[in-house]
């Protein structure tokens, strides 16, 4: 009977990460757009966008992607074309396949495996992140695996799929080997000549990778000592005795431990949610409110499931080095754990009263329905500028207009149109990687020319459109905050209805 639930579970799982993935979130955003159109290159050429064979990590805009989220994105990209849908598959099927391995870990660690199967199944941080191409919500579900695997005895396999997650997203990097070494201090778990070749051939690769210039690209815009502090700090060592009490070790360390405690913050996990727009709807929980005190009582209760403890502990360490901690999608490590907690406590509490768990349930479908309806509309609306809404829509005005102009000037105002342009057009993959035209500065790769079409900072529009050539025809795509002269062709608005790209003719 159990399993006959687990798969009802499952299947309405699959649908609310499934249903109308194209209209929710309103569009793709630019990371989604650059793996799709990079395992689209690789499908094609066998190359990535920049020309590199094979890469073990892909350049994009400077950024530097992990390459999980990209391979596993090739033959979803093969069989159903490079769109929306083909692109967010493969979060889609892990944020499924997600609740499995909860029930399943659930069984292991004392937790009610069918409720602890509908929280993974409905609560808002798997379900939001579920519906979006994100490399972490691949890497929570190799994790979870492999964990599961271990618990189950499997050490060969578990390794594997553990230390695979780090593959796939930075989190992971930290958070994986960390794991697996405290994981066989504290059960002493018999080692051999595999076990140990395993370890390495998976993470020495993900260390040399992590502390090369590429690998720590992304870490030096989000490190917690970044130019802004080290002012703060000098400033404050000017104070008397300020030298002893402010420098580097002491910021660190304050910062740290408040990023650290703040992941078990109820403001974080059960109200407000993170800040990020594209991650989780704002002013909402990642975790329904009813969870929350079950999630405390089940946080006092843990103690003696080691393997759940250590997650929960080791979990927060990665996204705690990071300056705008806690982060939704930095702290997705937590999340299985954080259910099969909040799950144990619910069932310490119905054995002292006997209808908890029915009330708890009840509960739980009526804020999922909350969640879905009025919030989820009314974030589709109100937030679809922050998931440069309108791009699809450009290019393809764009596209069918091409032959017509002379030269097209196509604002940044939203960040890396040629990679819309790439993935919306499809651009031929061996031509794309040939014929933009690029320079590198402030860390970043900036293309700023794909055969006849120019991309312009925004800020900088008006000065090129006064030096355009006389006598030829262009199509100019501005912002609304620096609209161009011209005969406007038409208007593409965000789905509140304010203007995001006007289409001139010069």
């Amino acid at each position: 009977m159990n399993l006959k639930y687990l798969f009802l579970i499952i299947l309405f799982g699959f649908a609310l990460r499934a249903a109308f993935i194209t209209d929710f979130p309103p569009s793709l955003n630019w990371d989604e757009v650059s793996l799709g159109y990079n395992a689209y290159s690789l499908l094609k050429t066998g190359r990535d966008e920049w020309g590199t064979v094979l890469p073990a990590i892909f350049r994009a805009f400077g950024d530097f992607k992990l390459p999980g989220y990209i391979y596993a994105d090739v033959p979803f990209v093969a069989v159903l074309g490079l769109n929306a849908l083909s692109v967010r598959f493969p979060s889609i099927m892990a944020g499924t396949l997600l609740i499995f391995l909860v029930y399943a870990l659930s069984r292991k660690l004392s937790a009610p495996p069918l409720t602890s199967a509908l929280l993974a199944a409905i609560s808002p941080w798997s379900l939001f992140l579920s519906r979006v191409a994100v490399e972490a919500n691949l890497g929570i579900f190799l994790f979870t695996l492999g964990v599961t695997l271990l618990l189950y005895r499997k050490l060969s396999l578990g390794i594997i799929y553990v230390l695979l997650s780090a593959w796939t997203y930075n989190s992971f990097r930290i958070f994986a080997p960390l794991f697996i070494v405290a994981y066989f201090l504290i059960y002493r778990t018999k080692t051999n000549i595999i076990l140990y070749s395993l370890f390495f051939i998976l993470f020495i690769p993900v260390l040399i990778q992590l502390l090369s210039p590429s690998g720590q690209a992304r870490y030096k815009w989000l490190t917690l000592l970044d130019e802004g502090a080290i002012a703060q700090i000098n400033q404050l060592r000017q104070r008397p005795g300020g030298r002893f009490v402010y420098n580097k070790a002491t910021y660190l360390a304050y910062r740290f431990t408040t990023n650290y405690l703040n992941h078990f913050n109820p403001r974080f996990l059960f109200i407000n949610g993170g800040s990020q727009y594209q991650f989780n709807i704002p002013g909402f929980g990642l975790l329904y409110l009813i969870c929350l005190p079950f999630f405390y009582i089940g946080f006092l209760k843990i103690f003696k499931h080691k393997v759940i403890l250590l997650w929960l502990i080791l979990a927060p360490i990665a996204g705690s080095l990071t300056r705008d901690a806690p982060h939704t999608l930095r702290a997705i490590t937590m999340l299985p754990a954080v259910i099969l907690i909040t799950a144990y406590g619910l069932n310490r509490c119905s054995q002292v009263l006997k209808n908890t768990r029915i009330i708890f349930i009840l509960l739980l479908l009526l804020s999922l329905d909350y969640y879905l309806n009025p919030v989820a509309f009314n974030y589709r609306t109100n937030y679809s500028w922050s998931w440069q809404y309108g791009y699809k829509e450009t290019v393809k005005y764009v596209m069918d207009n091409y032959s017509k102009y002379d030269e097209i000037i196509f604002t940044k105002r939203y960040a890396e149109p040629h990679e819309f342009i790439a993935f919306y057009w499809p651009w031929d993959p061996a031509d794309f990687q040939k014929s933009k035209r690029w320079d590198y500065h402030a860390d970043w790769y900036w293309v700023n020319r794909l055969e006849k079409i120019k991309f312009v900072n925004d800020w900088e529009m008006p000065i090129v459109i006064a030096a355009l050539l006389p006598g030829q025809k262009y199509l100019v795509i501005s912002s609304p905050d620096n609209p161009s002269p011209g005969t406007l062709l038409t208007q593409i608005n965000f789905l509140d209805s304010k203007p995001a790209f006007y289409i001139k003719e010069l």
